[in-house]
């Protein structure tokens, strides 16, 4: 109970967005298997000389989670809803940023 009270400030704004944007929020497995496949591609290399040479590993271990892009249609499928709400909610900057 303690720990709701203490986190209900900042749970209460989360709760105006939609349910689009709040589905997408809450399930991070995605995210979290990225970032895991991103450390175990870095962690693999060790040592990088410059810049570009992370940039292109992080680039490469990205492109492999879906070489053959079947990934893409159910990407589309499940985040589609919550761009389109991102898009009323915050008025045209989504789009701005892709300029």
């Amino acid at each position: 109970m303690r720990l709701w009270d203490n986190a209900w400030a900042e749970f209460v704004p989360f709760l105006a967005f939609d349910p689009e944007i709040r589905r997408v929020i809450c399930s991070t497995n995605a995210i979290e298997s990225v970032n895991a496949r991103i450390r175990r591609a870095v962690k693999a290399r060790g040592h990088f000389p410059n810049e570009q040479a992370a940039l292109k590993c992080v680039y490469m271990a990205i492109m492999s989670l879906d070489p053959t892009g079947t990934g893409r249609k159910r990407w589309t499928l499940r985040w589609k809803p919550a761009l389109n709400a991102f898009e009323i909610a915050f008025g045209g900057r989504l789009a701005a940023g892709r300029k």
